[in-house]
């Protein structure tokens, strides 16, 4: 399966986000999926090993417990795929970036009592 279909599913999408925070006992994954996406237990299973199956997470066994880890690899190879589309979308989020500043400095400026001795 390409990268970009596994990324495409918003439940893979959110397990990687969870697994980003360290590793997660997949009981710990089904939970919250099944809260924030109404799915069945077996349903996040099938994600989970969608997302092992093409090596975004690892698993490990701990007695009964299966826990889930992200592996960086795939998201490196998709960062690299992104590498020449950056030039799209970076000048325009420096611009922003400088925009918020400025508008930062501009209140803290404005919030500075007027004839401040020091």
């Amino acid at each position: 399966m390409h990268a970009f279909d596994v990324l495409g599913d918003p439940v893979r999408r959110r397990i990687l986000e969870l697994l980003a925070g360290g590793e997660r006992a997949s009981g710990d994954v089904v939970e919250v999926i099944r809260r924030e996406f109404g799915i069945s237990q077996p349903a996040v299973s099938q994600h989970l090993k969608v997302l092992r199956d093409s090596g975004f997470s690892v698993v490990r066994a701990q007695g009964a417990r299966r826990l889930y880890a992200l592996d960086p690899e795939p998201l490196r190879q998709v960062d690299a795929w992104l590498d020449p589309f950056r030039r799209f979308w970076e000048p325009r989020l420096e611009a922003l970036a400088t925009k918020i500043a400025r508008g930062k400095r501009r209140r803290r400026l404005a919030a500075e009592p007027e004839g401040d001795p020091s």
